[in-house]
């Protein structure tokens, strides 16, 4: 995926090196343009992470983080020359999720970048409010990425995982292919049917330690589905 960052930054030759290190990797890097409405822009431009400077004309930094933060929950990243401790508590109070003080190497303010944005749209992204999942007794334990069958556990592969989070979210659900197929999905590794094949096999293999192989039913030419019946179909 495609990221958009909108770079709230006054600095002109801060907000070029910035775009120019980012956009090889292949973001989308929006700087502000007109600092009497930032806000304006921003819903315009629709970005995926903000970085932000405090030290703005007309409006501060604190204050734009905070009336974002009460319209919506994207991550954003201040960067200031402000060092002090003070400084930083406030961003945080404001809304910020991290905090870099000037001056700064690139290289961090990517893995800082990166890691905000694999926290908030990432693989556990939309679960972070719910630790399991639990369909009859077998419980999905989400952080752990395990999942327990009458006090039993076995650990599950990250690829196990998402597609037992699909099929128990959607239980008694027909999941089609390709579903299944985008759920597995992420930008370093090719996935096709026999990848999906592969996991469905080794989900089945151990959900067979427990007598619940016939739950993860295949429907051919369709998908497949995990049925919460004590009497699946085998």
């Amino acid at each position: 995926m495609a990221y958009t960052v909108y770079v709230i930054e006054d600095e002109r030759t801060i907000g070029e090196s910035i775009k120019n290190f980012l956009e090889p990797y292949g973001y989308t890097i929006v700087l502000a343009k007109d600092f009497t409405r930032i806000i304006a822009e921003w819903e315009e431009v629709q970005p995926d992470l903000i970085v932000l400077d405090i030290n703005l004309p007309y409006q501060n930094g604190f204050y734009l983080c905070q009336k974002i933060r009460e319209k919506s929950r994207i991550p954003i990243l201040i960067l200031s020359a402000r060092a002090g401790q003070m400084e930083q508590v406030l961003g945080m109070e404001h809304g910020a999720d991290d905090y870099m003080v000037k001056p700064f190497h690139l290289e961090v303010l990517h893995a800082k970048i990166k890691a905000l944005l694999r926290r908030s749209y990432g693989d556990f992204a939309e679960l972070a409010q719910a630790q399991q999942i639990q369909v009859g007794e077998l419980v999905l334990a989400i952080p752990q990425m395990e999942m327990v069958y009458r006090g039993d556990t076995q650990s599950l592969t990250k690829n196990e995982w998402k597609l037992l989070h699909l099929l128990l979210e959607n239980a008694d659900k027909v999941v089609a292919r390709d579903t299944c197929l985008e759920a597995l999905w992420d930008d370093q590794t090719f996935v096709d049917d026999n990848t999906l094949s592969v996991n469905v096999t080794r989900l089945r293999k151990k959900l067979q330690k427990w007598g619940l192989q016939d739950r993860l039913q295949t429907k051919r030419g369709i998908g497949y589905s995990y049925t919460s019946s004590e009497k699946a179909d085998a």
